[in-house]
This record gives structure tokens, sequence and C-alpha cells, in this order.
């Protein structure tokens, strides 16, 4: 069989388009990004406020870049702006709305399957992030309720009584840009917020104290019901509180169907890698949040598309 393409990267965030850059810098051709949204990046797109802060060192884990991408702070528009500049390579294709089904291997290489059809890559890469699914709730969100139960502030708009689900940075920022125009609680089942960073830390105490977001700390929900068009929002103390719309986030999973249907192993959660990147599947990688036991470093990703690249040339 002749190769369509040397490297099929399915996943076109960071860690995939810093594995297509520093795949062509070290010699390798025919080179395609498979991404299932409209557009590259789509969980900064999605899941970033605008104007979100965007560090290099993501939650202060320093990392020195490896490759020949040079990536410092900025805003979430710096940043798609930043990777726009490098997708403008014209050696490099990105095909959009293109969702992978599994990935088989074969006697000399390997089909990626998509809708309607295949493609044939030497070597596969999978960058696809783990918020591209969501966590969802233990409990049962009733069917009735669903239009007003989200994971992004898409839908949210004014005047409502809102309730933010997590503690996280994300979670934070959502609180913080809602309680300008709606009335807003934060749930989160812990004391304090310090797996926030600094800013968002300073940023929800602030709101909390002039009383434009209510804290509910050490708090969990039980159980989501309808109520005369309202969500009920039943806790573990017993009380509970209609809302208009609930806003969860809650950090995402990692997409065990596909890894499975694909055969490649986990383990905790994680695909299996060596120190390449290369999982149990000689000749198809992982790379970026997939990899990451919370995910988020964009530094991160760039660095394993730089590794990944050079151990591919040195096969």
């Amino acid at each position: 069989m002749e190769y369509q393409y040397e490297l099929a990267i399915i996943g076109a965030g960071p860690a995939g388009i810093a594995t297509a850059i520093e795949s062509y810098a070290v010699g390798l051709r025919n080179i395609i990004l498979l991404e299932k949204d409209d557009n590259h990046n789509a969980t900064i797109r999605k899941f970033y406020k605008d104007n979100k802060r965007v560090d290099k060192d993501w939650k202060g884990q320093k990392v020195e870049l490896d490759g020949t991408i040079y990536f410092v702070d900025g805003t979430k528009e710096s940043t798609l702006d930043f990777f726009d500049q490098l997708l403008d390579h014209d050696s490099l294709e990105l095909r959009t709305h293109t969702e992978v089904q599994k990935i088989v291997k074969n006697e000399t290489g390997f089909e990626v399957f998509i809708a309607g059809g295949s493609i044939h890559a030497k070597y596969v890469v999978v960058t696809i992030g783990r918020m591209g699914k969501p966590n969802k709730p233990d409990y049962k969100i009733p069917p009735s309720i669903k239009n007003q139960i989200h994971y992004t502030l898409d839908g949210c708009g004014s005047g409502e009584k809102i309730m933010v689900v997590g503690g996280g940075d994300s979670a934070i920022e959502y609180a913080v840009e809602l309680c300008t125009k709606n009335e807003v609680s934060i749930c989160y089942r812990r004391g304090t917020f310090r797996r926030a960073n600094p800013t968002n830390q300073a940023d929800i105490e602030r709101v909390v104290q002039n009383g434009s977001v209510r804290a509910l700390l050490n708090t969990e929900i039980t159980e989501l019901e309808s109520e005369s068009g309202k969500v009920k929002v039943l806790f573990n103390d017993g009380t509970s509180e209609l809302y208009d719309r609930i806003v969860y986030a809650i950090g995402g999973t990692t997409p065990s169907g596909f890894l499975s249907s694909s055969n490649i192993r986990e383990e905790d959660g994680k695909p299996v890698h060596d120190e390449n990147y290369q999982t149990n599947i000689k000749g198809l990688f992982v790379a970026g949040d997939i990899t990451q036991e919370s995910g988020g470093s964009i530094a991160l990703g760039l660095n394993h598309g730089f590794a990944i690249a050079n151990y591919i040339k040195s096969i």
C-alpha cells in the first residue's frame, strides 16, 4: 500500500499543531491534522472566557520549551492568533468537521476511520483533550431541565439565578463573569478554592466579599429535580433551592471508548505510553492533555510534539 499521509494527527489543539510543525521541521512530509470541531483549539474557544489569561507555566508548573515553537504568556485571543500563524504553514493540511471513529493497525501502517471513509498513514498521533468530553455529575439530570444544564457559558444570558458547580479555575472564571449580570452562587465540595491560580483566588474572594457571588463551600448536590420550570437543587444537608440554570465546571475525562476501540491500553485513567509517548501499539503515539493527570499545560503539549517528531525521525 502507498501511504496517502506519512503522519496523521488526531486533534488540532496545541499538542497536535506542535507535532505537525516539529515533524515538518525534521523532514516529515504529507502531514494531516484531523479536527472534529469547526476550527483548531476548540477547547480554548469553548471553555476559556474572553480575555482569559493563558500562562506558559500553567498552575505555576515551570516548563522549559524544547522545540522550535516559542510560546509565551498571553490571553485567549493572543493564543488563538499564535496558533493561527503556525497553521498558516503551506505544507500542513487541517481537515475540520472530521471526527475519528477508530484507528486500526495493519501490516503497513494505520487505517484511520472517519465518517464516510478512512485515510491511511504511516504514523498516527492522538492529541485529543480531556475537556472535549466534560465531566458530568453522577446523579441523574431529568430530561425536562436538560436545556438548563450547561458545561460552558453558552446559553447563559442575564437577569437569571445561576449556580456554578466546581472549584477550579474555570468554575471561578465562570462565576466572576456571570455575576455582572446575574444572581450567582458557586457550589464546591471543599472548603477553599486552593486549586485555582492566585489571580482567580483573589477574584473569587473579591466577588464573594462584595456580595456579587454567594459561595456554598463544603457543599455537595445530591439530586436535581424540575419544579415550576426551574431547576430544583437538593443539597447534602437536606436543603434545596431553585435556579434558572446550572453550569458545571468539574473537569474532563479521558475518552476511554475511543481508546478502547483503537486497542490503546489504559491504566489509571490515562493511555499507557513509553518515554517517547508511543503507546502499546508501535507507531501510534499520544500527546497533550490526554497523557496528563489533569491536563491544561500548553507548554507540556508542545514538548510532547517535539519529542514525538524527533523519535519518528530516528526510527
